[in-house]
């Protein structure tokens, strides 16, 4: 089997990762994969069907029955759900509130990976979350952490909800953020933390420009990518 390329941007929330993985992935012509987007969409199945997010059981199920696709190049990528459009409706704060709750179960996560393992056969990757280089890709050609001051990630989180038309307040983005950071570093499956091997490139004082650079950069040194 052919072993195509993959690249793993890890980090916590409003670190950069998206913006970071999608225009590297433009940039380098390689296909995006936003694990995020992947687990949002079982949050919003699973609040749609009104099951109790407490239950894993039925979280799984809902999981097992959702099917997720995406469309469009890296910069114009559409999250397709159960043949539906829900780009935007992944990113609303009632989904921020619960998708930690529902991508902490191990049946999920199962899922999950084994759907992304199987993209990953497909072409050259850039794939971003929180788990791809210590879980789904441990052998990915290059890992990244991307970190940033906690103020930092909450305006750029306020930025990126007004961009989907979403009003919310930096103090209401600090105390998200800081609950998220907690849940997702001391969850018992697949918790948020720097692989031994990845690079960590904090990007509280970049530019987008700059972090994009800073991935390029390092995509030429230690992949031989021109």
């Amino acid at each position: 089997m052919k072993k195509f390329m993959v690249i793993a941007i890890d980090g916590p929330a409003a670190s950069g990762k998206s913006t970071t993985a999608r225009l590297l992935a433009s940039r380098l012509g390689f296909t995006y994969l936003d694990t995020g987007a992947m687990y949002r969409s079982v949050t919003l199945a699973a609040l749609e069907e009104g099951i109790d997010l407490k239950d894993e059981d039925a979280a799984a199920r809902v999981a097992e029955g959702v099917d997720i696709a995406f469309e469009g190049e890296p910069e114009d990528l559409k999250v397709i759900m159960n043949g539906r459009d829900v780009t935007l409706d992944i990113r609303t704060p009632r989904v921020d509130a619960s998708v930690s709750q529902v991508s902490s179960y191990k049946t999920v996560r199962a899922k999950m990976v084994a759907l992304q393992r199987r993209l990953a056969q497909k072409g050259h990757m850039v794939a971003e979350g929180r788990d791809m280089g210590t879980v789904v890709f441990p052998d990915a050609d290059l890992k990244i952490f991307l970190v940033a001051d906690i103020s930092t990630r909450a305006v750029r989180r306020c930025r990126q909800l007004e961009g989907f038309g979403l009003r919310t307040t930096v103090e209401e983005q600090l105390a998200s953020l800081s609950s998220r950071d907690l849940f997702d570093s001391e969850r018992a499956n697949s918790p948020l933390k720097k692989a031994s091997d990845a690079v960590e490139l904090d990007t509280s004082g970049m530019s987008i420009n700059e972090q994009v650079q800073k991935a390029w950069d390092l995509a030429r040194e230690r992949l031989g990518i021109k």
